[in-house]
């Protein structure tokens, strides 16, 4: 079943033309990756699929419904949970208290405490540190904490905005063996990442934007091999015979 599907969707930024005529599909169960250059649209697709950007043309459709003009907040009761780019946590916050408003739209308080229960399992650290003011924790910490946050929201659809940015190699391989556990507990994962060959390793498929525009998609497999994934993400330099 398709999940999310954009179909010719075009944003824009007062007379800035940011996505043009954008096509995305996203399986149940699927890990896709979104790569792509600094100001190739990447964000303004995550931000359009949160609400957060209307769409000027085209349809926003998750689960069959059309989603592009519901507010963020009925995004998030609809089933999309956000892990934003630069992981965002409310520094002044204790780690439970995140942890707690990423279960805001939720009513369900022994659901909540259960679902609590799982992310401290999923980040034994978050545990320790439950008490511990969010700001004070090292990056690393904090997007667990911001992907924790995240689950407190039950999502089928996770979307993910560079998770591994400015994080240590340790921590960038947590980071990405926690996606695909999230994975296999059936949430099925949207991912904007700068570090193509971590993405691709892990994504069923992916897609590459460029100025706003998808200029490639394929299975996984294939996109690791692609000239321009390799040149101008992986940065190999390409034999020319």
């Amino acid at each position: 079943m398709t999940m999310l599907q954009f179909n010719e969707v075009h944003t824009y930024y007062g007379p800035i033309h940011v996505l043009k005529g954008v096509n995305y599909r996203v399986e149940e169960g699927e890990i896709v990756c979104l790569l792509g250059a600094n100001g190739a649209g990447k964000t303004t697709t995550m931000k359009t699929i949160l609400g957060l950007v209307r769409p000027t043309e085209g349809t926003v459709v998750f689960k069959g419904q059309e989603i592009g003009k519901m507010t963020p907040s009925q995004v998030v009761k609809a089933g999309i949970a956000p892990v934003p780019e630069g992981r965002r946590v409310f520094s002044r916050m204790s780690v439970s208290e995140n942890l707690e408003l990423g279960a805001y739209v939720r009513s369900d308080h022994k659901a909540i405490a259960d679902d609590m229960s799982r992310v401290f399992d999923l980040f034994p650290r978050l545990k320790e540190r439950r008490k511990q003011l969010a700001g004070l924790m090292s990056g690393g910490e904090q997007q667990m904490l911001a992907i924790g946050r995240a689950m407190m929201a039950r999502p089928t659809l996770l979307i993910m905005d560079e998770p591994s940015m400015g994080l240590s190699p340790i921590f960038v391989e947590r980071v990405f063996d926690t996606v695909q556990s999230i994975n296999k507990q059936g949430v099925t994962i949207f991912m904007v990442e700068q570090n193509a060959n971590m993405a691709l390793t892990i994504a069923n498929r992916g897609y590459v934007l460029q100025n706003g525009e998808v200029v490639l998609e394929n299975d996984a497999a294939s996109l690791l091999q692609s000239e321009l994934v390799r040149k101008t993400y992986l940065g190999e330099a390409i034999e020319v015979s």
